[in-house]
Parts: C-alpha cells; structure tokens; sequence
C-alpha cells in the first residue's frame, strides 16, 4: 500500500510538471493565454462593481462580492499553471500582481466599504470617509488595470506582437462607471448635507432646544447656498448634457433654503411663544385668589393668541413634512433615473 501510495504522487508530480513545463512558442498566443485564464474573473467583479454603482446599498449585493472573490482565486490558479515564456517570467508575474491586487481591493476595501456603509449617515464628515473611499477604490482598480496593459504593451513590442487596438469593453465599462460615480458622489453629498442638517434642525425642535435650532438653521442656510454655487460650475451644473441629477439635487436645495430661511423662524417663534404662555399661566396660577381683572384679561389674550398659533404651528409642519418627502422622492427619482441612464451594467 505504501508503495502504491508514492507510486500515485509520483504519478501526480510527472503529471504536473508536464502541464507547467509545455511550451507555447508563438507570444500572441500565450498572451491570449494569460487573458483567457482573467476572463470569469473580469466578468465577476465587473458585476460587481456595475451592481454596487447603481446601488448605494453595497451589503445588499454581497453574495456577487463572495463570487468575485472566488472568481479572482480561480483567475490566479489558473495564471499560475501557465509556464514562463521562453524563460521569461515578466507578464506572468505583472498578470498575477494584478490578480494579487484585485483579490486584496475586493476582500479589503470593499469589506471596508460595506462596513462603512452602516455608520456613514451619522455624520457629513463619515459620510465625505465613506463616498472617499469608494472613489479611491475605484481609482485603484483603474490603476492597477492600466499597469497591467503597460506590462502587455511591454512584453508585445520586446516579442513582435502587433497589439490590435481593439476595444476592451471591460476596461471601458469600468473607466465609465467611476466618471459617473464621481459625479454621483459630488451631487451626492451635496444633498446629504443639507438633509442630515435639516434632521438635527428637527431633532432640535421637537426637544424645544432653540439655540441648537438656531445653529442648525443657519448651518442648512450655508449648506444650501454652498451647493447652490457649486451646482452653477462647469463640472456640476451636468453630465455629458445630462442635467437631471443636478436639477434634482437644485429642487432639494432651494427647499432646505427656503424653508431655513422662512419657515423655521415660524416653528421657533411658536415655541417662544409657548413658552411665554407658559409664564403667563404659572404666573396667574401663583397668585390664587389675588389675581386681579388685567391678570386675567392677559391670560384670556394669551390663550387666544396660543389658539390662534397652534393651528398655523401645525399646518406649517404638516406643509413641510409633506414638502420634504416630495423633495427628497424626486432626489431619489432623479438619483436612480441618472444612473439608470449612464452608468453601465455588466451582468
């Protein structure tokens, strides 16, 4: 049995080392070679990357993450069972670097990414971390694809292939995609400000805390006038003539603004006066039975004016709240009708 047992790894070995040793003698042909081995993998994690540019929710797609990892694996056994080309090992090496380098973005920073995703709406400054990291991602993969071609280019003029330049709908499709993902990002966090501000702006109000209000108001006001301005520059106001995320984004903003501007100093003024209410009745209720005729006149006025600004509080927070949700629907519309539009699918 042991003999037996040797006999098959031998076997096993003679085997192996006939596949690594044989010899491709035409370059073209072994460059095709270390393509075609690239080629399950190319089309995995361009799937991928397609699906998380036409979704800002990347651990819904995490399944085609496992996938591509597992393509990527595949891609790297395969390039190393290749043998070297005449003794040179110079695009085997740059092809595996790049496998290397592709499996690394994808088991790293796009975990990374997927697990930034969950706290990066708690703040603008996580938010600029999380929409950072995606862009230079993105520019790795662009980079390292581009080092690749440049050992191609390299390894065809030493061995006198004629490269065709043919387009590589892969290379292009992802070159595409981080374009119209840097400008979604731009847009993007334009609109997160100004949303996440107008929260707090709430959060502010509902706790009565009128200072915060006050900050967080005129914290919207800057925000708003600042994407306003950048939404007028050359490289927002649209998209290879497509205006419609910007236009989208342009309603969001005069909305925060107006209603910063006009209607908050409404809310506030209806809890200051609330709260005057509020001393006026104590007062009253302090005094008892030595209450006199204009104690009474003035609370009788003070209810009445209350009365009165209790139904424009509410109708101008029912307004808003309905206003809001319009807004923030057609930025989502917008959002996905853009990217519907430009962004490329690779399935």
């Amino acid at each position: 049995m042991r003999s037996r047992f040797y006999f098959f790894i031998l076997l096993a070995l003679c085997s192996f080392e006939k596949s690594s040793s044989q010899v491709i003698e035409n370059a073209g042909d072994y460059m095709t070679e270390l393509s075609s081995a690239q080629i399950e993998m190319d089309q995995k994690y361009m799937a991928y990357v397609s699906a998380a540019a036409h979704s800002r929710r990347a651990r819904k797609i995490e399944k085609l993450r496992t996938q591509a990892l597992e393509s990527i694996a595949g891609a790297k056994s395969k390039t190393m069972g290749l043998p070297k080309y005449k003794g040179d090992n110079s695009l085997r090496q740059a092809s595996v670097d790049y496998i290397q380098f592709c499996y690394r973005i994808f088991n790293d920073d796009y975990s990374k990414i997927v697990n930034m995703e969950e706290i990066a709406e708690q703040s603008v400054d996580q938010m600029q971390a999380y929409l950072l990291l995606q862009e230079k991602t993105s520019e790795k993969l662009e980079e390292a694809s581009a080092n690749l071609g440049k050992a191609e280019r390299e390894f065809a003029a030493k061995n006198g292939v004629t490269l065709v330049d043919t387009k590589n709908e892969l290379f292009d499709k992802m070159t595409s995609a981080g374009k119209v993902n840097k400008y979604c990002d731009n847009l993007y966090i334009l609109f997160f400000k100004c949303n996440w501000e107008d929260g707090q702006l709430f959060k502010a109000l509902n706790a009565h805390k009128i200072n915060d209000v006050e900050q967080a108001r005129n914290s919207l006001i800057h925000f708003a006038e600042e994407g306003l301005t950048a939404l007028k520059s050359d490289s927002l106001k649209d998209f290879k003539g497509n205006s419609g995320l910007a236009n989208g984004c342009r309603q969001a903003l005069e909305f925060y603004l107006s209603m910063a501007k006009n209607s908050i100093p409404k809310l506030t003024d209806f809890y200051l006066k609330q709260e005057n209410f509020d001393k006026i009745k104590k007062n009253l209720e302090a005094k008892g039975n030595n209450r006199t005729k204009q104690d009474v006149a003035e609370y009788n006025k003070a209810v009445k004016e209350m009365n009165a600004s209790v139904g424009d509080f509410n109708q101008l927070n029912q307004d808003l709240n309905k206003r809001r949700q319009e807004v923030n629907q057609h930025w989502e519309d917008s959002e996905k009708g853009f990217k519907d539009d430009l962004m490329p699918y690779y399935k």
